[in-house]
């Protein structure tokens, strides 16, 4: 740990999201009344960020908004997050949209992304950012910006012994260069199973899956499973952590929240075991409300469910 506060830079994306629910998912060519519409803060980038900073890290965010009132709002989620901004940009290509459909039966979701000014996010960016990343104790990644960008800031950290975390979503192939600069993969078990070709819904293709990883380069995986909880691999060996039982609402930013609580768990400098815990309490709550932003938990809430396992 670099710093006395755990310390996170974030590169990645910061969309608008437009949540359209229903009493079930769609199929194909189907119209279906909805329930109900809102408008929260979300991108994978934006939602790591804030759950980061909510369990009490001191995050800093490089990103791009658009030059329009979705980006006000954007900015305004992160500064009243406490999370500095100095490194997000405006672009004219506006700012990232997804279109999220959420079943009222199940909580389940599905997802449609925009990228816009997310799309324009480039190394020079990251390499404005590189003292901040150098200074980090963890550095986020996602898959909602430029590979290319994501790339740069993690060489940036390798460089300064920075600890780098690669959310591969969304899925899309690899290469080894690219996985062997991450410490951390985290993937859900549908990226891990396209990402790899395997099916992810045994313990025993997790596993297969996780092996597969590590092969392609990264050094440990952590793969979140729903209600299965999460399995890891590093060179330590294998690691489980069981999911919190809670009352599902909307899984959306669940994945987001959990790597957040991973992150500040890591950048605490506690045992793997203790950061997925906390990854996990953070991803259960997430379930319980509505929205990506709004359903991020405080440091209370998550120390409450965890309880004497903080």
């Amino acid at each position: 740990m670099k710093n006395a506060q755990p310390t996170i830079v974030v590169v990645g994306s910061l969309n608008s999201d437009l949540v359209f629910r229903a009493p079930r998912l769609l199929a194909p060519g189907e119209t279906l009344t909805g329930t109900g519409f809102d408008e929260f803060a979300g991108g994978k980038g934006l939602n790591q960020a804030v759950a980061a900073a909510r369990l009490g890290a001191r995050v800093s965010m490089v990103g791009r908004v658009g030059a329009d009132g979705y980006g006000d709002r954007l900015l305004a989620t992160l500064a009243e997050a406490q999370i500095d901004a100095a490194a997000v940009g405006r672009d004219p290509a506006g700012s990232g949209l997804a279109f999220i459909i959420v079943s009222e039966s199940t909580g389940e979701n599905i997802i449609g992304i925009l990228p816009r000014a997310n799309g324009n996010l480039s190394i020079a960016d990251v390499e404005a950012a590189a003292d901040a990343i150098a200074a980090a104790d963890v550095l986020m990644l996602q898959l909602e910006v430029p590979v290319a960008t994501s790339v740069r800031a993690a060489e940036i950290a390798r460089a300064h012994g920075t600890r780098v975390i690669l959310n591969p979503a969304p899925a899309q192939p690899l290469s080894r260069d690219v996985l062997a600069l991450c410490d951390f993969v985290t993937p859900n078990e549908g990226e891990a199973a396209r990402l790899t070709g395997i099916p992810t819904d045994t313990d025993d293709g997790a596993r297969g899956a996780a092996e597969a990883l590590r092969e392609q380069g990264a050094a440990a995986v952590v793969m979140t499973l729903g209600g299965r909880g999460v399995y890891a691999l590093s060179a330590e060996g294998e690691r489980r952590a069981p999911a919190f039982p809670v009352k599902v609402v909307d899984t959306t930013a669940a994945g987001d929240a959990f790597s957040g609580g991973l992150a500040f768990g890591l950048a605490s400098d506690l045992p793997l075991d203790a950061a997925l815990r906390w990854g996990c309490a953070a991803g259960a709550l997430a379930c319980t409300r509505l929205g990506a932003v709004p359903s991020l938990p405080s440091q209370a809430e998550a120390r409450a469910l965890l309880g004497g396992q903080a």
